[in-house]
């Protein structure tokens, strides 16, 4: 059954939803964000302010354990970070936590991940170039280092130049725990192939650094420009699961859980979903990592889910559901399957 969750004003370019789903932030063309309540969705929103002097183009939600707080990045390429401060409803601000500086070139994505107790922030550039920061205290959202800066390849990128990438994802593994390092998946849609096959990133203890483990690309497409990764949460599953998107369909891969004698992880490319009609913009799992939603510019909500009778045994893929786009802004579409 349908129901209306958030009205958006005009001039609304992205909109991501809150973990958990009880809340959906939204960006503007004139800079402002405005933050929405679920539970009341009669309400035009709890809170609007002014983000920027540009149109916001991403709104990405801090994992709850680290408070209510909103990464944005605008169009000029500048990552802000905001968080809701007031403890009465009627007095609730949102005040600048973070400005990270830019270099010359534009942010492309940004998601925040969990480390032990310790707040990462992966940030994708229009250079190619990956960077990741750490939060120092994970009370205090203005405290941030530089862990470390790379370029997303595999192997020395002197001999490719420098790559013009126009859009980037990312998906943080949601796996935590004591013995399980930090990974993410990363993909770009640039004019440089090397750059846009996604690459698993690990952390590596030992010598303090980020090193890539798996890429999942065949050889024949790793010149395929990323649209939109997803990774799944684990319940249970021998190896992961993460679908990435571009203009051949969705593919579903496995990763493997432990190394193998090279160092890196086994993948393996186990289905490839057909169905939209033009590019496919957004991916995002539900909470048990069985059922895919996929959003295209065609228009279309799409649900995959697995099917046990399938010819491989445990991830036959089926589409379960299609369904108008019933909040298309632009190229904005808000997934929530919490």
């Amino acid at each position: 059954m349908e129901r209306v969750v958030a009205t958006l004003e005009k001039g609304a370019q992205c909109c991501g939803w809150s973990h958990g789903g009880r809340r959906l932030a939204a960006g503007y063309d004139d800079g402002a964000v405005s933050v929405h309540d679920s539970a009341d969705p009669s309400a035009r929103y709890s809170a609007r302010w002014m983000a920027h002097s540009c149109g916001v183009v991403n709104v990405v939600w801090v994992p709850p354990e680290f408070g209510e707080a909103i990464a944005c990045i605008c169009a000029d390429g500048t990552l802000s970070l905001w968080e809701e401060i007031g403890q009465d409803v009627q007095a609730v601000s949102w005040k600048l936590c973070k400005l990270f500086e830019g270099t010359g070139t534009q942010v492309l994505d940004v998601q925040f991940g969990v480390s032990l107790t310790t707040l990462k922030l992966v940030a994708a550039y229009s250079d190619g170039y990956v960077k990741v920061y750490e939060s120092l205290d994970p009370l205090e959202l203005n405290k941030w280092q530089l862990q470390a800066e790379f370029q997303n390849v595999i192997d020395s990128v002197s001999r490719f130049g420098k790559p013009s990438c126009m859009s980037a994802s990312i998906a943080w593994s949601p796996r935590r725990g004591e013995s399980q390092q930090s990974s993410f998946v990363l993909g770009y849609n640039s004019d440089l192939s090397q750059f846009n096959s996604p690459k698993v990133w690990e952390f590596e203890e030992a010598h303090q650094r980020w090193v890539p483990v798996a890429e999942l690309a065949l050889p024949g497409d790793k010149g395929d420009r990323v649209h939109a990764v997803a990774w799944a949460p684990n319940i249970g599953r021998p190896y992961e699961v993460v679908a990435v998107a571009t203009c051949k369909g969705i593919a579903i891969w496995h990763v493997g859980l432990n190394p193998e004698s090279d160092g890196r992880l086994s993948a393996e490319k186990v289905a490839l979903l057909a169905g939209h009609d033009g590019e496919v913009w957004q991916l995002d799992w539900d909470m048990s990592g069985m059922t895919l939603a996929s959003t295209g510019g065609d228009g279309m909500v799409r649900l995959w889910q697995s099917n046990l009778n399938g010819y491989r045994p445990g991830f036959m893929q089926k589409c379960i559901m299609e369904h108008p786009c019933l909040m298309l802004i632009g190229c904005m579409v808000a997934l929530n399957l919490c």
